[in-house]
């Protein structure tokens, strides 16, 4: 079986080896981390990840900034982007409808049981 490869783009080093680890203990993911979202775009296409879950708070560029960057390359466009984000609890979704910005979004904190729920609903 092949791994699934995520890419994490978020400022929060400590969050980010978590959540790298919980995921590759899974043995279903190979997951690449980027907490400078000023070379989030030059990571993703070097690593061409499945999926790319993104930060929208953070210094430099913020999530916004590097999803529409993403989206002007041919070969990154069609790569599936999630906010991950402590801006939106859990308990607002419903009110946000589950996007920002025509993204899905997961609230932080959330579980490691969770999150590769809802990766799975978005990469299989």
């Amino acid at each position: 079986m092949d791994k699934k490869k995520i890419l994490i783009i978020d400022d929060e080093e400590g969050f980010t080896k978590l959540v790298k680890l919980n995921l590759e203990e899974t043995g279903e993911y190979m997951v690449k981390i980027e907490n400078n979202s000023s070379n989030a775009f030059k990571t993703a296409k070097e690593f061409k990840p499945d999926l790319i879950l993104l930060d929208i708070m953070m210094p430099g560029m913020d999530g916004g900034d590097v999803a529409s960057e993403l989206k002007t390359d041919n070969v990154l466009k069609d790569i599936p982007v999630v906010f991950l984000t402590a801006i939106i609890r859990e308990d607002e979704m419903d009110s946000q409808d589950g996007s920002i910005g025509g993204h899905p979004f997961i609230a932080k904190p959330v579980s490691a049981k969770d999150l590769i729920k809802h990766i799975k609903k978005y990469i299989g």
